[in-house]
């Protein structure tokens, strides 16, 4: 139920979204960032860690740092949902530690650096479980061996209980599926980039997160777009 109710609440505010820039020229398609704000928006920026949005954002976001600010300004409209109603805030409002969702018109091919300077149409607060699953982890942990187009193989070294068990009579060497909507990050130390699966280095150590049904068999999990795929990811993470 919770998750029905956010992923209505969501589609409200993208509808809203168009509504609100409607009229903007050329600057007339969506680019949506989700993450959680790092500090209270102020003085016309929003910032917060990028982990999610449509593909055209995470297009944008390939080379950068999670870590990004988007402007805001006099049009700029600040929601926040609670049991699915959306009620109109301040910018101040808004709480570090939340889950927000950064709708904003710019030109099509516009680089990541043209539209944060765009003001957003809609920020919407989500609160603390913007993306609280519906569906359990699978986590596996390993070495890349290969990419292909839609997939990686991984010889899988460790993972969460739930994916191990899932390996136990079958081989370490695996190969799962991403697709339009998997972030790849790459770690340097601590900071992690956004890059397509095309930067992923062979024989580095990589993690894989699947969400997948309870229950599920290791085809069916394997057969599911990973949300995440970290290549070089510190264990702590």
């Amino acid at each position: 139920m919770r998750t029905r109710t956010f992923l209505l609440s969501f589609a409200v505010a993208l509808l809203c979204a168009g509504a609100a820039t409607a009229g903007n020229g050329p600057a007339n398609f969506r680019f949506t960032f989700q993450g959680q704000l790092t500090a209270t928006p102020s003085n016309g920026g929003v910032p917060i860690t990028v982990q999610g949005g449509n593909k055209a954002a995470l297009r944008a976001m390939l080379g950068q740092s999670v870590a990004q600010t988007f402007a805001y300004g006099s049009t700029t409209e600040f929601l926040k949902w609670a049991n699915g109603i959306p009620t109109v805030v301040q910018a101040g409002d808004l709480a570090v530690g939340e889950y927000v969702t950064v709708n904003v018109r710019a030109p099509r091919n516009a680089d990541l650096a043209a539209i944060e300077q765009q003001s957003a149409g809609i920020v919407g607060d989500h609160g603390t479980s913007i993306n609280k699953p519906d569906k359990p982890l699978y986590l596996f942990r390993g070495t890349l061996t290969s990419v292909g187009g839609s997939s990686v193989t991984v010889h899988v070294t460790g993972g969460d209980a739930r994916a191990l068990r899932l390996l136990i009579g079958n081989s370490n060497d695996q190969t799962f599926a991403f697709g339009d909507t998997t972030i790849f990050l790459l770690w340097q130390g601590k900071v992690p980039t956004v890059i397509d699966a095309s930067k992923l280095v062979l024989g580095d150590k990589i993690v894989v997160r699947i969400r997948a049904a309870k229950g599920a068999s290791l085809g069916d999990v394997e057969s599911t777009p990973a949300n995440h795929i970290g290549d070089r990811e510190p264990a702590s993470k």
